[in-house]
């Protein structure tokens, strides 16, 4: 059953209360709702799935895994140590690959500095294996979202310190709301035009400005144009 968007801002109003899951406003626990929602997914259960870092959704790996089978995937483990993580992932409509994750991999692509990939290398290694398998597979699991692993992993340079006597030109940067990517995010993911709908409907009663009310017209223009070329 579809909720509507009040019921929505009163879930996520508790569910960001409750310091729970990770979520740290009732805007972030409801444009996590609404992807759920998209995606034929019961909205409570979004709050368990996913987490937002650096202001991004991400699906936890465990997740992924379980979507994947659920739409008909199968995955072999060949290898989980300390050392490398070794699968093969089939679906299909992508066909099958092997995918593997070291920690040779991991010390050239510069993660080792986290701590956690000292103390649970193992399971760092089967997520990171998991979410590149199933994204090569059957990327309709993980359409726009990534593990909370490979969010951490992505450097974010500080901003330099200015002079408070000699403050340093100000560069005007274009300013894109996180409540609009994540609306967005969910227009994008509707896999039907009846879903497409009435996700865009509930997104426009929330949208704050005429410039997110474009926004959100031209993804969804642009997804509509996608599902009705298929």
């Amino acid at each position: 059953m579809e909720l509507c968007i009040e019921t929505i801002e009163r879930m996520a109003s508790l569910g960001s209360k409750s310091g729970l899951f990770g979520i740290k406003s009732p805007e972030q626990a409801a444009a996590l709702m609404l992807i759920a929602q998209a995606e034929g997914i019961s909205p409570a259960l979004a709050l368990r799935d996913y987490h937002v870092i650096s202001g991004r959704p991400t699906l936890k790996a465990d997740a992924i895994l379980a979507r994947f089978q659920q739409a008909g995937g199968k995955v072999k483990w060949i290898k989980l140590t300390d050392q490398e993580a070794t699968a093969v992932f089939s679906h299909p409509a992508g066909g099958e690959v092997e995918i593997s994750w070291t920690m040779e991999m991991a010390k050239k692509a510069q993660l080792l500095g986290n701590q956690t990939w000292q103390k649970y290398s193992r399971a760092m290694l089967r997520s990171r294996c998991i979410s590149e398998g199933v994204r090569t597979v059957y990327p309709g699991v993980v359409c726009g979202v990534y593990t909370p692993e490979e969010i951490e992993s992505i450097d974010v340079a500080p901003a330099p310190a200015r002079a408070i006597s000699a403050p340093a030109p100000v560069i005007e940067l274009e300013y894109v709301p996180e409540q609009e990517l994540t609306t967005v995010d969910a227009i994008a993911a509707a896999d039907s035009i009846e879903v497409l709908r009435k996700v865009y409907t509930a997104a426009m009663r929330s949208a704050q400005g005429e410039e997110e009310k474009i926004a959100l017209t031209a993804a969804k223009d642009a997804r509509k144009s996608q599902l009705e070329s298929k």
